[in-house]
This record gives structure tokens, sequence and C-alpha cells, in this order.
């Protein structure tokens, strides 16, 4: 199993739990360049590893595919948030293939999943609700992914760091400011504290009796990126578009689609496997 670690306490909960229960995991990771806030991530993630015994396999955004998410914000169309968030979901399926992982497992908690299904559900992106799950089984291409902390509050993880004597990185990203996933977040607060209960109400309504509603929803057919080989609907993925942006190369256009398709994730960012299967949604 690969554990995607960014240095918060979520990830590191949940790597930390995994390692307790006796499950073969390394830790992935993925060097954003967001100066000193990456530079601490890092050092924690792999302090975290030392102490453990853990393996941390670690990617450089500007190292290995060269730009980093503060470049990409400036030159490029779409946000910091959104090509942060392309960019970790398309290295971390490509580093689990390539490193021959079964399962990809992230630490999105309670308040990410309830902040996410309220964003897709105001803009009705019900391609995107078709996806959402705690369990994307594996695909051509892309490997399984979980994510075992989908009912745990942020509160519930922090209080699982603090008590285990778990170092993680407390600041909030530099770049987040603004970003709509923070205010449907505020939202879901607002609405937890009238009436509690209410996230996990929401989510869980969801999933068991919704979900399999809109999985005809997710029609899309996939073939390999006509530049990296991942599956993607179009000639070219939108990792590989986004980065020629950034980087001054020219790609063949896209569909009114795809466009489309783009915009929506530069809203919210979302999971991008391609097909999401309407059983094993719950764990």
């Amino acid at each position: 199993m690969l554990v995607a670690v960014s240095g918060g306490k979520d990830s590191l909960a949940l790597w930390d739990l995994l390692l307790e229960l006796g499950y073969r995991s390394d830790g992935l990771y993925l060097g954003l360049g967001i100066g000193e806030y990456s530079t601490e991530s890092a050092r924690v993630a792999r302090a975290f590893a030392q102490s453990r015994g853990a393996t941390l396999v670690e990617v450089d955004l500007a190292r290995e595919y060269g730009f980093d998410v503060p470049t990409a914000g400036r030159r490029g169309s779409r946000s910091t948030c959104a090509v942060c968030g392309l960019s970790k979901r398309y290295v971390f399926n490509r580093a689990a293939l390539e490193g021959g992982y079964d399962v990809i497992a992230t630490g999105h908690n309670l308040d990410d999943e309830a902040a996410t299904l309220l964003g897709n559900t105001l803009r009705w992106q019900t391609e995107y609700m078709a996806r959402q799950s705690p369990l994307l089984p594996a695909e051509p291409g892309f490997v399984k992914k979980v994510k075992p902390l989908y009912r745990v509050s942020e509160l519930e993880t922090a209080a699982y760091a603090f008590l285990r004597g778990i170092e993680y990185v407390v600041e909030e990203c530099p770049l987040v400011a603004g970003n709509t996933q923070l205010r449907y977040k505020q939202a879901m607060n607002q609405l937890e504290q009238a009436s509690p209960g209410t996230k996990t109400q929401f989510l869980l309504g969801y999933l068991e009796r919704t979900a399999t509603l809109f999985s005809a929803e997710d029609r899309s057919e996939l073939r390999p990126c006509e530049r990296c080989g991942q599956p993607t609907p179009g000639r070219f993925c939108a990792f590989c578009r986004a980065r020629a942006q950034v980087l001054g190369e020219r790609l063949e256009p896209v569909t009114d689609r795809e466009v489309a398709r783009e915009g929506s994730e530069e809203v919210l960012p979302i999971e991008v496997y391609g097909r999401a299967a309407a059983s094993g949604r719950h764990r």
C-alpha cells in the first residue's frame, strides 16, 4: 500500500494507524515547491518515516516535471489549488503504478468528503458525484484508491495525532486563501454546529442511498494519453495539458467537452478516476 502523505495530521495519522495495524505501507511525499511550507512539510514527513522505520518515496514536481505549483498558478489558466490537486492525483497514481503498489490510501476525512459532496451538489456536478466514493476499484491504468478516514472528523484525527505524539505541520498552505473547498467546509461547520451529526448524515446518506443513482452519469470512455500514456477521455490528459501550458509547449486543441470538464475541475478539485463502480462504494 502507498500512503499519500503531506506532512499534515490526517495523512500522518493514517500512515501511523496502518503501520500499527500491520499493513505493509510506504509513504509518498510530493514536493510542490511552495517555499518554506514545502520544506517543513518534507522535513516532518521524513522525520515520521525515520521514527517508524518506514519507507518514504519522494517525488519533486519541479525536478520530475519541470514546474512547481506557484509557477503553475502564475503561468497557467488554473488556480494554484486546482493545479496542485491535479498534480497530486496524477503523480500519486503514476508513482503507485510504477512502484508496483496495489492500493493508494489518502487521508481524506469526513470534513473533506462532506465539503466536496456539498460543492458538487450545489453545482450539480453529477459526473463527479458519481465518482465520489471511499473506494475506487482498480481499473486499467488506475490503482485502487481508498480513503479509510472518511468517517472520521478533523478534530478526531487531530486528537489521535496528539495522543500518539505525531509531529505534523499545523499551518495551512500559504496559497490556500480563497479556495472554494474552504468555503464549503465553513458552511458545513456552521450546519454541524447548529445540528450535530449533519456531516455524517449528509455523506453517509449519500453513499448508502443515492450514490448508485448517479453511476450512469460517469460514461467516460478512456484511452491512453498521447503524451504520457495514462488513461484520459481525450487525446491528452488534463495534467499533460496543464503542464504544457505552464511550460509554454503547444498541444493540439481539445474538444468542447474537455474544456467544460477542466472548467468543473477548476472550481472544486475532485477525484479524476475514469469510472466509478456502483458496487463497493462503502467501506
